[in-house]
């Protein structure tokens, strides 16, 4: 059968179901694309209006070898008709383009549920570096399953067969035309990839033509073939009216450091070294010069963190992201931005630990090094975003806790949420909240200057004697003069008569000069601390989605939101006395933390690292707080944090 005659086959009837949503996922070796594949088909469900939820999964190893289970790559597109918080549970559909990627994928696929298998690829060799003894096509290990056997290597090179490519290149192609299958069944509409194809591959006309026919032969084989019976569709959601775009973390950070500065009206200083999951955020940025952002890749981590906090001496937004490992290199110059109070941004997105443990798996267990992973006492503010959308939001507020209260901001975001993606509602820039940067401009005491160039009234004694911890009058600027939240002034080095010393070694109250007095050390230590303890005064409260009066309250933090928003729901359908409660401020907490736990009778608290935030709730609150610990470089499921409520309420 040539790809003409594929093209030119009658349709067959075929039934339509509706459905309410579907879990599907694209699996295959990591150079058969199928990243792009469950990308383009999120971009083709948002646009038809679906909500979306994303969980793409690839290997660490550049390329591991072709056909092992190593090697496997997959990407998952929840989808629905309803609003979702989560990439599924299990899967209805499965896509498995060898046997590696259904040896590692099949646990996840229901029970009935719809397998689509390239059979050109079970070959002796491919079954043998997937470990299996037996073809499983064949021996009836797949009989739970509604199997659709597609030769999709042999249909592709037949579709592309006109196009002058070598067989290497005709093959890569074949992730389209199992896109183009899953669109027919799933009744999704091609011209979005299709115009991403023209886009993509304008300069290269050859490639161009392969993937829009192969894409259009994968379509119109499920359209003609009398073997798929049955298509389904998922309604168009119902969702608050306005622009929408599909967004990832690591793009919602990456805009949110350009809008909060922009807002601001300081310039954008990103400097990093590529790490795994956080290099996209310096990638997206790199596209944004048109905004004044500057960004450049370091030689290290030490040396990012550097230029980040020599940015912000110099009157700018210093930001650095990485991840674990990277955190750690970069402490030093962390307790530095502590000791010389400067507002900069420090992004982690956290992934699989100790060491280089599992750089493209998902973890949040790098809560306590935020709190504590620096020597000395050495607070800061921490905040988290809980969806892929939401790290828009929660980037723009680290900048303004940073620049509000003169303070480094970790910001703790994680795998999951760095390369997941959602439907995001774009913000209208008017209704951004006001970010006010004020700089000391004399020393007259005459007053600051805005980010906007305007003057305002001192309040705080610029420019007056002031007295240090040793009794010591001093004259000139006091860099350490604070006002009334503990908050220092931020001069713009080369100000005139703004002269002044900042730097690791401790320094006197209000003068700024380096001193070694033992009560001077103290109480600069209760300063600092103090100043992070104000920013409590300046958040929202912790809010309790749920009756007040349940028994369980189910904490969480990050990531982990979608999973506990889900399962508490439906928890509560069941008749079940919980609520949940979500912490995206962490140091501090809301001033209502202790309050909302303690009229909780239980507490559990899901999280992905052996038990950082029950710790944290436990010492600071005295609750009896129990903990659902999963470290295994996924996501929780929904089904695991619905079972344990049920276990801790009888």
């Amino acid at each position: 059968m040539t790809a003409s005659t594929t093209l030119e086959r009658k349709p067959v009837r075929h039934d339509l179901e509706e459905l309410d949503s579907v879990t599907i996922r694209f699996a295959g070796d990591s150079g058969d694309g199928m990243q792009l594949a469950g990308t383009q088909f999120t971009n083709a469900s948002a646009i038809l209006g679906n909500d979306i939820s994303t969980l793409p999964d690839f290997p660490a190893e550049i390329r591991a070898p072709a056909g092992t289970l190593a090697g496997v790559s997959g990407f998952q597109v929840h989808f629905s008709k309803y609003d979702i918080h989560t990439p599924g549970d299990n899967l209805n559909s499965l896509v498995a383009m060898n046997p590696a990627a259904l040896k590692t994928n099949l646990k996840d696929l229901e029970s009935g549920g719809i397998l689509i298998v390239n059979s050109d690829a079970f070959t002796t060799a491919d079954l043998h570096k997937a470990g299996y003894k037996s073809n499983p096509l064949e021996d009836g290990t797949l009989k739970g399953y509604r199997i659709f056997r597609v030769p999709i290597n042999k249909l592709n090179r037949e579709a592309v067969a006109e196009v002058k490519l070598s067989p290497r290149e005709a093959d890569r192609c074949k992730n389209f035309f199992a896109l183009g299958l899953v669109y027919w069944m799933y009744e999704r509409p091609m011209e979005p990839t299709l115009r991403w194809i023209r886009e993509k591959f304008a300069k290269n006309p050859a490639v161009l033509e392969a993937n829009t026919r192969t894409l259009k032969a994968g379509y119109n084989y499920g359209e003609t073939t009398e073997t798929m019976p049955v298509h389904y569709k998922v309604a168009k959601a119902q969702i608050k009216p306005g622009r929408y775009r599909k967004i990832t973390g690591n793009e919602a950070l990456a805009m949110a450091l350009v809008a909060a500065t922009e807002v601001a009206n300081i310039p954008l200083v990103y400097a990093s070294y590529p790490i795994t999951p956080a290099s996209d955020v310096l990638h997206h940025l790199s596209d944004l010069k048109r905004f004044g952002v500057r960004t450049m890749q370091a030689e290290d981590e030490i040396a990012a963190s550097g230029m980040a906090i020599g940015a912000a001496f110099g009157g700018a937004m210093g930001v650095t992201a990485t991840s674990g490992p990277g955190i750690c290199l970069k402490s030093e110059a962390i307790g530095l931005a502590v000791m010389t109070e400067l507002p900069c941004l420090i992004i982690n997105v956290q992934r699989g630990g100790p060491s280089t443990g599992l750089p493209t798996k998902t973890e949040q267990a790098d809560l306590l090094q935020a709190m504590y992973g620096r020597n000395g006492e050495c607070p800061l503010a921490i905040v988290a975003p809980c969806s892929p959308s939401d790290c828009f939001t929660m980037t723009f507020e680290a900048i303004r806790l940073a620049i509000a209260y003169m303070t480094p901001v970790i910001l703790l975001s994680d795998g999951y949420l760095a390369n997941g993606a959602e439907p995001w509602l774009i913000p209208n820039p008017a209704g951004l909240p006001k970010i006010s940067v004020r700089h000391p401009i004399s020393l007259t005491g005459n007053g600051t200057a805005d980010s906007n160039g305007e003057d305002s009234k001192a309040e705080n004694g610029k420019g007056e004697n002031g007295t240090g911890e040793n009794g010591k009058i001093a004259t000139g600027f006091y860099p350490y003069k604070r006002d009334e939240r503990l908050v220092r002034e931020w001069a713009i080095p080369g100000t005139p008569g703004l002269e002044h010393r900042i730097g690791g070694l401790e320094k006197e109250d209000v003068t700024g000069n380096v001193s070694y007095d033992p009560a001077n050390h103290e109480h600069m230590i209760h300063t600092r601390a103090q100043k992070i303890a104000n920013i409590a005064k300046d958040i929202p409260p912790l809010e309790i989605k749920g009756a007040a009066d349940a028994e369980l309250l189910v904490v969480g933090w990050g990531g982990t939101y979608g999973a506990i928003t889900t399962a508490v729901d439906r928890a509560q359908r069941k008749g079940f006395k919980v609520a949940s409660a979500h912490l995206r401020y962490l140091n501090p907490m809301p001033q209502n933390t202790g309050e909302v736990l303690k009229r909780f009778k239980k507490i559990l608290v899901p999280e992905l690292n052996a038990g950082q935030l029950r710790l944290l709730l436990r010492g600071m609150f005295l609750v009896d707080a129990v903990g659902l610990n999963k470290v295994q470089g996924r996501p929780f499921l929904v089904s695991e944090i619905e079972t344990k409520i049920a276990e801790m309420l009888g």
